[in-house]
């Protein structure tokens, strides 16, 4: 589904932007997020490839895109209809395990319960180490392991944000919270195909900026989706700044603040800390008199 590109215009004068501004509202796709892009790609792949069962260590959007999918797919299951993407219908329940961390944030957990409702084929489980209980279920055959990070199908999921973004004419610049990194790499590299290709900011926080930064974490965050400390795309997604002349951003929570607070006051509209990241990055880069030759877009991600 395409997501709304909304210019704005009383934003844009507020942060000091000589240029068209949008917000890719990715919190309005019906499964919550982004990840609702390629989550549902991830699945549908490898349940062609016999998988029945997935597991993930995610408190957030990926866990609740994955709900949303694994609902979707048994109830075409049950009605016998065909998937509208074309994937192939389970022929058994598909089976999710969600795996938390004991000190969950309990608005988070909440909104998961609420989400898997009764659904007796999603499990969520509160461990001591979520990463490695899902590493572990994948690796004994139990279940398969839908982590973005390292597993190079969830760029495919992408490819239609970037298609989306190509739209707007001119494009200079996107601005992307980051975490793993694999919405950035996927963004640039469908770029590559299109016929031009706008700068690729990043933006991470002090409690977790591996690919912005190599230093130590310097204390929590409120946006608390941006968790990747390993970061294996680091690689790739520093080569797709370098490459666009883009740049990376550390955005503190006293910037997240008065993002979210400038964005209700100029648009109406509001935000997580999550999203705020990339309006957080684009204040930054013209508090540092970053210029830009055509619209700049930010991505509005979702909780």
């Amino acid at each position: 589904m395409q997501t709304p590109q909304t210019q704005a215009k009383n934003l844009a004068t507020a942060l000091g932007l000589n240029v068209d501004l949008y917000l890719k509202r990715e919190d309005l796709h019906p499964y919550g997020s982004h990840k609702g892009r390629s989550i549902p790609i991830m699945i549908e792949k490898h349940q062609k490839e016999g998988w029945e069962s997935f597991c993930l260590s995610s408190s957030g959007n990926a866990a609740l895109a994955a709900i949303y999918t694994i609902k979707e797919l048994n109830n075409h299951r049950h009605s016998g209809a065909p998937l509208h993407s074309g994937g192939k219908t389970p022929t058994l329940p598909i089976k999710l395990y969600i795996f938390v961390g004991k000190h969950i944030d309990q608005h988070k957990l909440e909104r998961l319960r609420q989400t898997t409702g009764n659904d007796v084929n999603i499990k969520i489980e509160m461990v001591d180490a979520p990463k490695r209980a899902a590493f572990q279920m994948d690796k004994d055959f139990k279940a398969k392991n839908l982590r973005q990070s390292n597993d190079d199908t969830a760029l495919l999921g992408y490819e239609t944000l970037a298609d989306e973004l190509g739209e707007i004419k001119n494009l200079s610049a996107i601005f992307i919270p980051t975490s793993s990194g694999t919405t950035a790499q996927a963004l640039y590299q469908e770029f590559l195909t299109l016929d031009s290709i706008p700068q690729i900011h990043i933006v991470q926080t002090p409690a977790c900026h591996p690919i912005v930064k190599n230093t130590e974490p310097t204390g929590p965050s409120t946006a608390t989706a941006i968790v990747d400390k390993t970061a294996f795309r680091k690689k790739a997604v520093r080569e797709a700044i370098q490459k666009t002349k883009g740049a990376g951003w550390i955005a503190t929570d006293q910037d997240i603040a008065e993002i979210k607070k400038l964005v209700k006051e100029t648009e109406g509209i509001d935000i997580s800390s999550n999203s705020a990241l990339s309006v957080a990055g684009l204040k930054l880069a013209l508090q540092k008199n970053w210029q830009f030759n055509g619209p700049v877009a930010c991505l509005i991600t979702g909780e």
